[in-house]
């Protein structure tokens, strides 16, 4: 009996979650163009046949990570916002509150998106889950804004979408969750000019 078939032991998981695990996390901390394939096999503890079985290519993998950090967002946001905030003005307000809380938590390295896009060609692997990702963001401050009853719900919403970016950038390079605060606060002032 090998030590996997006693009662209790967890599995170890598969090389495709292992692999998307040491991606997601050197990507993250350390960019994508410092960090080789090499690098991630080895922290994934798979073999090179793995990799290209399953993903078929670092530029599929960081495709496949982007997706998961953008599909884990989308999923925190609509699990943490209704039940904090009960207002739409006040759920707008509780996104920039949520992005503060991130980056004052440790390890934030900023926006995985606006990392990538820095590190790859304009026509890459990655475009299109960019894209996906941004146009959720411009659709949920759309969708709060007309609940809200902003007068023009896609401008409010390309002001918020602006304050999001900007925070986030922000406190990436000043290493503070100040950007984040501020943010919410012109947030606010929009949210009063736009009704």
């Amino acid at each position: 009996m090998c030590s996997s078939d006693l009662p209790g032991t967890p599995e170890r998981p598969l090389p495709r979650a292992r692999l998307l695990e040491a991606a997601d996390r050197l990507f993250y901390e350390e960019g994508i163009c410092t960090v080789g394939v090499d690098r991630i096999l080895k922290d994934a503890d798979v073999a090179r046949a793995s990799l290209y079985s399953t993903y078929g290519s670092k530029d599929e993998l960081l495709r496949a990570y982007l997706q998961r950090r953008s599909q884990d967002w989308q999923a925190f946001v609509a699990e943490v916002l209704p039940p904090r905030w009960d207002t739409p003005r006040e759920r707008i307000l509780g996104i920039f509150e949520l992005l503060t809380e991130w980056f004052a938590a440790p390890g934030y390295h900023g926006c995985p998106f606006i990392n990538a896009s820095a590190e790859t060609a304009a026509e890459s692997a990655i475009q299109a889950v960019r894209d996906a990702h941004r146009a959720w963001v411009r659709d949920l401050f759309t969708e709060l804004g007309r609940q809200a009853g902003a007068a023009d719900p896609d401008a409010l919403s390309a002001q918020l979408v602006l304050l999001y970016d900007g925070s986030m950038v922000g406190a990436q390079l000043d290493r503070s969750a100040s950007p984040g605060h501020a943010a919410q606060a012109a947030a606010a002032a929009l949210l009063e000019q736009a009704e």
